[in-house]
């Protein structure tokens, strides 16, 4: 979708917001990866969602990526699954 990795956004059963990704886990997050995966957000995430969204990004990037891995920014928690 989009040229990028991401698969799909989507509301789990509970409302919060899911990020659907295809292929391996990227060890590395760079600028451009994170700019796909923000524009894609945008399509179901409000702005102040959005914006928490692209900071638990940036951390994540400075921190690794790897299944299990579980950053919190301002109370929005974004883990990352591996399945």
């Amino acid at each position: 979708m989009h040229g990028g990795p991401a698969t799909a956004v989507v509301r789990g059963p509970a409302g919060e917001s899911v990020v659907l990704l295809s292929g391996e886990l990227p060890e590395v997050l760079t600028e451009e990866s994170v700019a796909e995966l923000v524009d894609l957000a945008a399509a179901i995430l409000d702005a102040d969602e959005l914006e928490l969204f692209h900071d638990c990004l940036l951390t994540l990037s400075t921190e690794g990526m790897r299944a299990g891995r579980r950053v919190e920014v301002e109370g929005a928690v974004l883990t990352v699954y591996e399945g």
